[in-house]
């Protein structure tokens, strides 16, 4: 008999009968807190899960599967220009509009592809931080100068938190550029442009289905037309993509017309568009896992489950913590965490440097969806937030989040992982200083 291995499982079941002992249930923080935190990861569930990271995973698969190594190694490994490089990652936000944990399947697929850590970084904290939807909306709603300084200390962040990542660890990265010297140039399965469709297919799709009201004010103009029109325009592309499953992978045209039948009448049927697009990915895990053509079918689908085994776990647990300290605010739910709002209000006035590491470190944590994280800053500057931790906080906010940092960990170890939440922290922290002090 092993006497630590008995003591140790002693001491865990004495930890879980204390805390469970001691729950103080009677207490109305800890009630809501407790409420909070299923209703954070219920929403969670319900409006990101299958809108935004099923489609994610399918394009991390696309990445780790039809782009091949020598392509991703071309332009985003350790021996690739780097200017074209940080260029490149500095400024994907623009096109994938996605939230904090949904660029974590893309950034673990380009890093296990072989791209440099420098490129990799940048291309993790700008996919979040310039969100060209979430760049206007702070722009109308928190005034000009605020959308300006987003958008220009988010494209200097990545660059910056990049490239000194890269030089923290230029030994490991000389290895990396050392193997990836003599990389065979392997010729392409297809052309570049099919490949290409098909993965812009796949990003265009996830764009535009999670394509936010731009205002409750706006009622016209582009942006609102967009937002009128998602659903359209996303089965638009959902054809695009039928074309491509059929022309350009090659997938047996019987087996794809099925499935769109399936979700074309699960649409018809089912008032919420979340039944048609997990009818419609099922539809496509189904007709690429039984294509007996090419296997590289097949692995696409799997390499998107293989993402999803290693993210998903992981984001509930950040997302269930998340909504216990912090809170749930999504639409007209306000429920407070175990840490108080008005306790993060009262802390982040004026523009001490204390007031800005605080809305740093706070933005850092919490989880934002995509454009949630103006309508919260609009009610903290309300409670008295200065402009320079507003500033912050949206600059640490939206890239980062607990859920984000456990996987990250996962992906490059937590000493990397500690230096890329530091650096965002106080890059963070100096951005807010410098804005306070001339607005």
């Amino acid at each position: 008999m092993s006497w630590k291995k008995e003591i140790k499982i002693l001491l865990w079941m004495i930890s879980v009968f204390v805390i469970f002992f001691f729950v103080p249930l009677e207490s109305e923080r800890f009630s809501e807190a407790l409420f909070a935190m299923f209703d954070l990861t219920k929403w969670y569930a319900r409006e990101h899960v299958i809108l935004c990271l099923l489609p994610a995973f399918f394009i991390a698969g696309v990445i780790s599967v039809f782009i091949s190594q020598g392509a991703v190694v071309k332009y985003f490994g350790a021996k690739a220009k780097k200017w074209l490089a940080y260029s490149v990652a500095s400024v994907s936000g623009t096109i994938l509009a996605v939230c904090s944990c949904t660029i974590l399947p893309l950034f673990s697929s380009i890093h296990k592809r072989g791209a440099g850590l420098g490129p990799a970084i940048a291309f993790l904290y700008s996919g979040p931080a310039i969100n060209i939807l979430a760049i206007i909306l702070t722009a109308r709603i928190l005034g000009l100068e605020m959308g300006v300084a987003r958008i220009v200390g988010a494209v200097v962040f990545a660059i910056v938190i990049g490239s000194v990542m890269s030089l923290i660890y230029r030994k490991e990265e000389k290895a990396k550029r050392e193997e990836q010297v003599n990389f065979p140039e392997m010729p392409e399965k297809r052309p570049v442009w099919q490949t290409g469709i098909h993965f812009l297919t796949l990003v265009l799709i996830l764009v535009f289905a999670n394509w936010g009201k731009p205002g409750d004010d706006v009622t016209s103009g582009t942006w609102f037309w967009i937002w009128t029109h998602k659903w359209h325009l996303t089965s638009a592309f959902g054809i695009l993509l039928v074309y491509s499953l059929i022309f350009i992978l090659k997938i047996k045209w019987q087996h794809v017309i099925l499935a769109v039948l399936a979700t074309t009448v699960s649409g018809f049927l089912s008032p919420s568009p979340l039944v048609p697009m997990v009818v419609g990915i099922a539809g496509l895990s189904l007709v690429t896992l039984l294509d007996k053509k090419d296997p590289e079918n097949r692995e696409w689908t799997l390499s998107s489950w293989d993402f999803a085994k290693q993210i998903i776990p992981l984001l509930a647990v950040g997302v269930l913590i998340a909504g216990f300290l912090l809170g749930s605010t999504h639409g007209d739910t306000q429920l407070a965490g175990i840490i108080p709002n008005k306790w993060v209000a009262g802390l982040v006035g004026g523009n001490s440097i204390f007031a800005n590491f605080f809305a740093s470190v706070a933005g850092a944590f919490m989880y934002f969806a995509t454009l949630t994280e103006v309508p919260i800053l609009q009610g903290l500057i309300a409670a008295g937030m200065g402009k320079g931790p507003a500033l912050a906080l949206l600059l640490a906010g939206p890239s980062l989040s607990l859920p984000n940092m456990l996987v990250i960990r996962d992906v490059i170890g937590t000493q990397k992982t500690i230096v890329y939440v530091v650096l965002v922290v106080v890059l963070a922290t100096i951005s807010g200083l410098i804005y306070g002090m001339f607005f």
